[in-house]
């Protein structure tokens, strides 16, 4: 097919008009020939249909006909040189014939030839081209004739399409002789008859011709005409250039429309309609001002998406004609309904855009907000004080008009539906788009730091500037106001209710914070909102139209203003409403009482009123938003809100179980809806409930309520679902869940909820099981790191359920190993026991050939093994029931090669590694600077592993550091001196507050020297001092006689003997202790277990924490018993005396287990005060004093209750070197126990930058836990410490008291 004939040309010719006509649109949108050009050149890119249409087709058949046998025999001599299979050449491949290819003579042959034939073709349609362009004009001018003499109508609009009009190329000639035609002076029939001949003209030619200035000239009188058809002619024109020409042109064009409408409004005034009369639209002047102002309106809508391509002068402009125009208002625009008032062109664009929509697209983007504003507060001002005036004349009117208002809405809302449009509109119509339409601009004008600072605004009829605050008081009384929407689904018409647009507006502003914090965090606005509600509690009816509707916005609005800081603290804190007796409080206590009267229905007001539950779940839902913080805790809990909610939840939760089985033919006793709704009820009192778990001391109450199981079932239920926890909390339930695991009551309701087997199971599928069911195309890459990324979050979510030692307790304690002889390859984990058996105690083949990925499972294992052994209490009974150590040095051992003589070396792996870390972890006992851990790493070099590694114990020395000498100095013979000078004076109340200002200069000034004797004598003076004190006394005497022979006969658990073996083991490396201490110290241990057990209640339960006495290590008596340098007498009378006294509650976790001093129904809950006082007072203060590590933990899911509890659970061992231990004692024992929480927070705070940092890398959780508190000196955060002192003490010093009734 190397040559054309004839009927292939005929045929080219058909095909190529056939896509002429396709992509006809696209070139006649074209501003030149160059960009037709352009578009034709890239239309296989641009053009979807490309392939599919004829002519490409015949081209691509003539192109394989011409070059195939060039192609083919190219391929094959290429494959035959390079016989490689085609892979990653295959692109060098077909560059490489393609070259060939269009080198050859065909290819040079072929290209000739279609240059000609195609240039034969398109001669030919072009000269055919202008023989049809003659006949048409020859019909155009005919069908003209014919018309003029016909009364013409052209139903003109802007929508049109601008291309569905027929195109010629005109001269620059023609067009001056259409531009004279179209002067004024001109008759009639000419200037329509320019008109007509301008409109099949192409824009692009018409803009670019050299009278285009007068032209526009010519066609702004054209559009002010009297006549409708040159009028619309020239909209029609309009349309066309809008929306094919760049903005330097259709500025000028938009500038005319503009000015034309502002010329029309300033010298023909329009009347208002008043009364019963109204406005058509079909009249014709009000209609071509409608037309009008509609493509104005079309173009303000769509010249945002382009105008940032233009210079800034040419938006300027454009934002100015508009503001210019609408800013036009009658003097008498805003006097009473019976003056006389002009229509204007605010209540025209208002019809046209009632929610202005133009104005929205405006300010949304930097480039034009910024000269919007600029322009509002220069020149045009008038605009915003007349909408705000229309809002206040609106709200003013709202007695009268409210009864109208539902059917102005529904007229509004019909008025474009059926082929009757509506075209009358009524004043109070108008009054209301126009009321919309300002309610619209100003919502949207005070969302910008710019916009706000027009305000305060001065309108008339007032006195005093309209502030932002008085406008958001203003619309908080408008949706009052307002009729009760219609029932049923959300229609059109309530998107225009005043209410609706109004809480539009007040969601906007409350989640942006600056917006919230100067508009809606004012007192003015609270009074607002809460002010139907103190009435409510007062016994009367708020003059509301739609009580209940009216209450559910109230609550709404409360909970997002209770979702940030500034407004929580605003409705906590104050204390500016005057209650129903007359007191002044704050809104948290206002909401909280209702909230109590919805729940307990005594407002005797609501008796003859139907109000539904959402009512008081949504003010529920405000107080939970207060009472999931700590702070918002503090202030509610004197109301027993959780009493409420569950004496509440148990009346539903009986109503839904009395239902019965329905009976055939007998009638329901519920409808389905009404048992859809109570059951929706009873879920929504749970998950208010479950919200007081989110902070320890709520907790502790949810678990009083009794509902803490169904509650975490409830939990477990939407954390399958993945449902969020609330519509105002940005994370999940990962906090909440650490929170709940971290007690005894809470880990067992999330294993009974099944929470516990299902994160179990979902860490074994991605460990062992892998991606199923999925087409492997890409191989899974093996890991590199010891947890895979696929494991991570699995791993995280086990640290944080097993962190508390009551969770190892629980799901732990006197549990057996299963240690199966075989193992089904199918055979999942399902708990945590399970776990611990295939994946950390592998002591059989069985185990290992049980695991698809055995080294990787174990590495795993392993890593969980070595959090979990960082609480000393967890690692006890894991060694107590399944001899870890052990086991790990046998694996050690077994790790070694067997030489033919000689002793073997040890192989260098990721298990071995990992298992010396782990055993280094559990032998040797320090703080940061008292041990040396390996690294679980291997470093580069010739021995990449130069860290002893361990088979045996004792350790090597290499991990046990030399303890730096204490060095006597001055400072330790004052503090000597002054215990020795005071003893005459030492019952006087003056000498504790000597000793605390000794005690804190000491710290001031050498610290270091403060440790040894010394203190261990400025401790038992302290003890003595204060127990001899009836008011410092805490705890009632009570008797004990130290009877050694008596206890002699007790035996301390397994874990306490392992305990007392770590304690003998630190004690000797500080060399505090003789070798021959351990029965000393276990006869101090046996003595504090018969002291304490003794004041101890019979608890019946089914939690292990409440098996027999303590479940721990006492680790306070071991510190006590280093203290004394290993004295059993000195220690046993410090504790004793130290008991009495409020600190032993908070630093002797024993002193209060199960204790009788407790209220029984604390003492039976299973939470130590330690967690529901100091832990909950650490997380108040974190979030008060350092919110950046209280938000890190928010995200990491990990809670600072969990590794406070930890620290202070084991005093600090392992955690803080010796000396920082016994300052830790020291300072809580002399300045008081809420020095505890001081200290906690400091600890954090000295750690901010590793855990901001640990946060990003999600190893929060491991980090804590695994690494000592590197650099922490009580002494240097000691002034730190009195700050919070000073800010904090009479609430936590108070709380701490009240952890038993004074009576006890």
């Amino acid at each position: 097919m190397s040559q054309f004939s004839s009927e292939d040309e005929a045929e080219l010719q058909t095909l190529l008009r056939e896509l002429l006509k396709s992509v006809k649109d696209r070139i006649s949108g074209a501003p030149s020939v160059e960009c037709a050009e352009e578009i034709l050149l890239h239309l296989e890119e641009t053009d979807k249909n490309f392939h599919n249409y004829e002519f490409v087709k015949y081209l691509r058949e003539y192109v394989e006909s011409s070059l195939g046998a060039v192609i083919e025999e190219e391929t094959e001599n290429f494959t035959r040189v390079d016989s490689h299979a085609v892979g990653t050449g295959q692109d060098s491949l077909v560059h490489a014939v393609t070259k060939r290819t269009r080198e050859s003579t065909q290819y040079k042959q072929m290209m000739q030839t279609l240059k000609q034939t195609m240039m034969v073709v398109v001669e030919s349609l072009i000269n055919k081209f202008e023989e049809d362009q003659l006949k048409k004009e020859e019909m155009d001018r005919k069908i003209q004739h014919e018309q003029s003499s016909n009364h013409y109508t052209d139903n003109c609009s802007d929508s049109d399409s601008s291309f569905n009009q027929s195109y010629a190329f005109i001269k620059h000639e023609q067009l001056q002789v259409i531009a004279e035609k179209l002067d004024p002076g001109r008759p009639r029939e000419v200037r329509w008859e320019a008109l007509q001949s301008l409109c099949y003209a192409p824009p692009s030619d018409v803009l670019s011709c050299e009278s285009w200035t007068g032209l526009r000239r010519n066609l702004s009188a054209a559009l002010t005409d009297p006549d409708p058809e040159l009028s619309d002619k020239v909209l029609q024109f309009f349309a066309k250039t809008f929306s094919s020409s760049p903005l330097n042109v259709t500025k000028d064009i938009y500038a005319s429309i503009a000015k034309s409408l502002e010329a029309h409004f300033l010298y023909h005034k329009l009347s208002f309609p008043s009364g019963s009369t109204s406005i058509d639209a079909n009249r014709p002047d009000l209609a071509r001002l409608l037309k009008q102002m509609r493509l104005m309106n079309d173009f303000q809508k769509e010249v945002t998406t382009f105008w940032i391509r233009h210079p800034e002068k040419y938006m300027e402009e454009i934002i100015e004609n508009t503001l210019s125009l609408l800013a036009l208002h009658s003097e008498q625009g805003m006097s009473s309904p019976g003056s006389e008032k002009s229509l204007e062109p605010i209540h025209l664009i208002s019809l046209l855009d009632i929610k202005a929509t133009w104005f929205k697209k405006w300010m949304h983007g930097y480039y034009s907000r910024t000269v919007v504003l600029r322009l509002l507060e220069r020149k045009y001002k008038s605009l915003i004080v007349n909408a705000l005036q229309q809002c206040i004349y609106y709200f003013d009117s709202c007695d009268s008009v409210r009864e109208e208002t539902l059917e102005i809405i529904h007229s509004l809302e019909h008025q474009q539906i059926g082929p009757a449009r509506r075209t009358l509109y009524t004043s109070k119509e108008l009054e209301f788009v126009y009321f919309v339409h300002s309610l619209c601009v100003l919502g949207r004008l005070v969302m910008y730091t710019n916009g706000r600072k027009l305000f305060p605004i001065k309108v008339k009829k007032r006195r005093d500037p309209v502030a932002l605050t008085d406008l958001v008081v203003i619309l908080i009384s408008i949706m009052y106001q307002h009729p009760k929407p219609s029932c049923g689904e959300t229609t059109h018409a309530d998107s225009l209710s005043p209410t609706h647009l109004v809480m539009e507006v007040l969601r906007t502003l409350c989640d942006r914070t600056e917006c919230a914090v100067e508009c809606l965090y004012q007192i003015p606005v609270i009074e607002t909102l809460l002010a139907p509600v103190i009435t409510l509690l007062k016994g009367k009816l708020p003059k509301l139209n739609s009580l209940e509707s009216a209450l559910t916005h109230i609550a709404d609005m409360l909970a997002r203003i209770a979702t940030t800081e500034r407004g929580l603290s605003l409705l906590l804190y104050d204390r500016n409403l005057v209650s129903a007796e007359g007191e002044s409080i704050s809104a948290a206590h206002v909401v909280v009482q209702f909230t109590q009267r919805l729940l307990a229905k005594e407002l005797h007001v609501f008796s003859e009123l139907e109000i539904s539950t959402a009512v008081s779940g949504a003010f529920i839902f405000v107080c939970r938003q207060m009472y999931n913080t700590c702070e918002g805790l503090q202030v509610l809990r004197p109301y027993s809100l959780h009493e409420c909610i569950a004496k509440a939840w148990r009346t539903t939760s009986s109503m839904s179980e009395r239902v019965p089985t329905p009976v055939p033919g007998a009638p329901p006793v519920l409808a389905s809806q009404e048992l859809q709704s109570v059951v929706a009820w009873e879920e929504m009192l749970l998950d208010n409930l479950l919200n007081f778990a989110a902070t320890p001391k709520g907790l502790l109450l949810l678990q009083q309520t009794g509902a803490i199981n169904e509650c975490v079932t409830y939990m477990f239920s939407r954390f399958t679902k993945k449902l969020q926890v609330s519509r105002c909390e940005k994370f999940g339930y990962g906090v909440m869940v650490t929170q709940v695991a971290a007690t005894a009551p809470g880990i067992v309701a999330l294993q009974s909820s099944g929470f516990v087997q299902t994160i179990v199971v979902e860490l074994w599928s991605a460990l062992e099981c892998g991606r199923e069911d999925v087409r492997v195309v890409h191989p899974k890459s093996t890991p590199m790191d010891p947890i895979d990324r696929s494991c991570l979050k699995s791993f995280l979510s086990l640290v944080n359920l097993l962190s508390s030692p009551h969770a190892v307790w629980e799901l732990l304690g006197h549990r057996a190993l299963p240690n199966k002889t075989e193992y089904n390859l199918r055979e999942m984990a399902t708990s945590v026991l399970d776990l611990i058996d295939r994946l950390i105690i592998i002591n059989s083949d069985a185990k290992i050939h049980s695991l698809f990925n055995y080294e990787q499972s174990h590495t795993f294992g392993l890593r969980l093994l070595s959090v979990l052994c960082c609480n000393l209490d967890s690692f006890l009974l894991l060694e107590s029931q399944y001899n870890l150590t052990e086991l790990l040095l046998e694996g050690q051992r077994d790790n070694v090669t067997e030489p033919p003589s000689g002793e073997g070396e040890f192989i260098i792996d990721g298990l071995s590694v990992e298992r010396n870390h782990i055993l280094v972890r559990i032998c040797a006992v320090g703080g940061p600077s008292e041990r040396r851990l390996p690294p679980r790493g291997l470093q580069k070099g010739s021995d990449p592993y130069p860290w002893p590694m361990v088979s045996t114990y004792p350790l090597p020395k290499y991990y046990i550091l030399d303890m730096p000498k204490t060095l006597r100095s001055k400072q330790e013979s004052e503090i000597s001196a002054f215990l020795a000078s005071s003893k005459e004076t030492e019952r006087d109340a003056s000498w504790m507050d000597d000793c605390r200002r000794q005690f804190c200069k000491i710290m001031a000034t050498k610290s270091n020297t403060l440790t040894g004797y010394v203190l261990a004598d400025l401790l038992e003076r302290v003890v003595l001092h204060l127990s001899s004190s009836s008011t410092d006394c805490f705890f009632p005497p009570a008797e004990y006689k130290v009877v050694d022979h008596s206890v002699k006969t007790r035996s301390l658990s397994s874990v306490e003997q392992l305990g007392v073996g770590i304690s003998l083991r630190y004690g000797k490396f500080l060399k505090l202790l003789r070798e021959d201490s351990e029965q000393d110290l276990c006869l101090l241990l046996k003595h504090c277990q018969e002291f304490l057990s003794q004041q101890r209640v019979k608890v019946t339960s089914e939690l292990s924490y409440f098996q027999g006495g303590y479940p721990g290590h006492d680790w306070f008596a071991s510190t006590v018993f280093l203290l004394m340098h290993g004295d059993v007498g000195r220690s046993l009378s410090l504790l004793l005396r130290f008991s009495r006294l409020l600190p032993s509650a908070f630093l002797w976790p024993p002193r209060l287990h199960s204790s009788v001093h407790l209220p029984i129904e604390i003492a039976q809950s299973g939470i130590h005060p330690i967690y529901s006082c100091t832990a909950h007072y650490v997380e108040m203060l974190l979030k008060a004093e350092v919110p950046l590590v209280f938000s890190a933990f928010r995200m990491s899911g990990f809670t600072p209750s969990q590794i406070c509890i930890q620290w202070l659970g084991q005093c600090f061992w392992n955690y803080l070197d010796w000396p920082e231990i016994c300052h830790y004692v020291a300072t809580c024992v002399i300045m008081g126990p809420d020095y505890q929480v001081y200290m906690c927070v400091s600890a954090l705070r000295h750690l901010q930058q590793d855990i901001l940092q640990h946060t990003q890398t999600q190893d929060l959780q491991v980090f804590l836990k695994e690494e000592p508190i590197h650099g922490f000196r009580v002494s240097n955060y000691l002034e730190y410490m009195e700050g919070l002192e000073c800010n904090y003490r009479s609430m936590v010093l108070s709380d701490m008291r009240s952890i038993l009734p004074r009576s006890s």
